[in-house]
This record gives C-alpha cells, structure tokens and sequence, in this order.
C-alpha cells in the first residue's frame, strides 16, 4: 500500500499553537461590548419565539437593537480613530 503523506517536509511555515496571538485578542477586547450587544439582541428575540411578542418585547428588541447600533458606531470611530493616529 503506497502512502499519501506530503512529499514536502513542512507544509506551513509557522506552526499552529491553538492559541490567539496578542493581536487577535486585542481585537477580540476591542469588539467585545458589540459582541455582547449582538448577544443580547439575539436573547430578546428568542424570548419571542414560542409566543407572540408582548409590547415589553418589542420595547426589549427596539433597545436591544438600537443598542448594537451604537456598539456598531462606536466600533467604527475606535478603529478609524486608531488608523489615522486619532485625527479623524
């Protein structure tokens, strides 16, 4: 039987640790209130799922949404505001 293993000795050039580099959670630290923005959006709408939304639900999803709108703004200005050096 003929094996099928590469016939280069290394296939990448870096190894793959299975850990995230330090820029990879800087930036995980700088998405994170959008992220739990998004989470809490998806909470208020799967709490409607079952039964008809109550007009505490729909007041719940109207701010959860208008909540990751601003993550989403404030987001933004953080990373322009990084890439030119604070001058935007």
């Amino acid at each position: 039987m003929k094996s099928i293993a590469a016939l280069q000795a290394v296939v990448t050039a870096t190894p793959f640790d299975g850990e995230p580099s330090d820029a990879e959670l800087d930036a995980i630290d700088m998405e994170m209130p959008l992220i739990v923005a998004e989470v809490d959006l998806l909470d208020a709408e799967i709490m409607t799922l079952d039964r008809p939304a109550t007009e505490l639900d729909e007041r719940r999803i109207r701010r959860a949404r208008n909540r990751v709108l601003a993550e989403r703004r404030d987001l933004t200005n953080r990373v322009v505001a990084m890439l030119t050096g604070g001058v935007a």
